[in-house]
């Protein structure tokens, strides 16, 4: 079936400003290629957390990060080593290594838990990616085709413009999830609590967190779609293709996520000081009127503590995670809209009514 789907991606007409598919079937690619990256990345997470939990325990308040390779999120830690209620450490031995610790996590508590708090994050994660994904595609054809504008900048501006859209409309979601898992909130108390906050400091205080969030994911997705786009096109050229097959797709993603994370890595470390600022001020009652730090203040502050390798802490581990994870989305992405493009042409040689 790969086979196939390569060959048709390298025979195929032109369909198009679209590519011959639905903003629908767009969609479900981006789901599926969501699903993917989630299971692959998952497992690399939850046992990076085991390993950090091990070298320092997690008191009670305390918040880690937690990745499912399209999304960052925040946990608090309620009860000590317990922390969420999917997140349990009951492997008793202790771990030499990753590799190790994957063995002990199956042996002792099944594969299953390798994929430990995937469906909460996925309720976010998928439907981000998905917009994020489709109104890429849409944008950018839009400014090619609909307005007649051409050259490398469209990526660009393409990926900026919709990942600034993902972002804000996640948001607000992000900011109440984290209050439903710091406090343990049923949905009246959540209703009060958002009412209040409302009341407090306006609908903005909805968006808490989005600054560094956006200084962070906005510069990535330019700069990921301008590269992959010039490596895509770069390597379809030397293998003498028409257009991208699965392993040039899979082999662009990983070269633009990775450029992409290093270039942003001081983006990254300062947003991360501020997720978890976030979640440690709504741990506790009455913390969340803490002052906190602005991005740029937090962002001096670690220079002048740590240098400016401090801004740059976590390179590997982040080029680790990120260059598998985007080159799995965007492959499955791209695979996903290759199938729904033969699937319309049979369609359309069936029915040539129903295109």
């Amino acid at each position: 079936m790969v086979h196939e789907i390569t060959n048709v991606m390298a025979e195929k007409e032109p369909l198009g400003p679209l590519g011959g598919i639905t903003p629908l079937q767009q969609m479900l690619a981006s789901g599926t290629g969501a699903l993917f990256t989630s299971l692959f990345v998952t497992p690399l997470d939850v046992v990076k957390i085991r390993l950090q939990a091990q070298r320092t325990p997690f008191s009670k308040g305390r918040c880690f990060l937690y990745c499912n390779g399209l999304m960052d999120h925040v946990y608090v830690c309620q009860n000590g080593t317990s922390c969420t209620p999917w997140y349990r450490t009951r492997t008793p031995t202790h771990f030499s290594g990753t590799l190790d610790a994957f063995v002990k996590i199956i042996r002792h508590e099944g594969i299953k838990a390798l994929w430990s708090g995937l469906p909460p994050t996925l309720v976010m994660a998928v439907p981000a990616t998905v917009i994020y994904f489709t109104c890429y595609d849409q944008l950018r054809d839009f400014l090619r085709f609909g307005m007649g504008y051409q050259g490398a900048h469209i990526p660009l501006i393409a990926g900026a413009v919709s990942r600034l859209g993902a972002v804000t409309v996640i948001s607000p979601l992000e900011l109440i999830r984290t209050k439903m898992q710091s406090r343990q909130l049923t949905y009246g108390e959540l209703r009060v609590c958002i009412q209040s906050s409302v009341a407090q400091d306006g609908w903005l205080s909805l968006w808490r967190g989005w600054g560094p969030t956006v200084l962070r994911d906005v510069p990535f997705s330019a700069l990921y779609w301008f590269n992959y786009e010039l490596v895509k096109q770069r390597l379809s050229t030397a293998a003498s293709a028409e257009e991208a097959t699965f392993t040039i797709s899979f082999i662009s993603g990983a070269i633009s996520g990775t450029v992409a994370a290093v270039l942003t890595l001081p983006f990254d470390v300062v947003k991360t000081h501020r997720q978890i600022e976030l979640g440690e001020m709504q741990t506790v009652r009455g913390r969340s009127r803490k002052r906190r730090s602005s991005t740029w203040r937090l962002m001096r502050r670690i220079q002048a503590e740590s240098g400016t390798r401090g801004l740059f802490a976590g390179f590997l581990p982040r080029v680790i995670k990120v260059a598998p994870a985007c080159a799995i989305m965007i492959s499955t992405y791209e695979f996903g809209k290759t199938f729904f493009q033969s699937m319309n042409r049979e369609e359309k040689k069936i029915n040539p009514q129903s295109i």
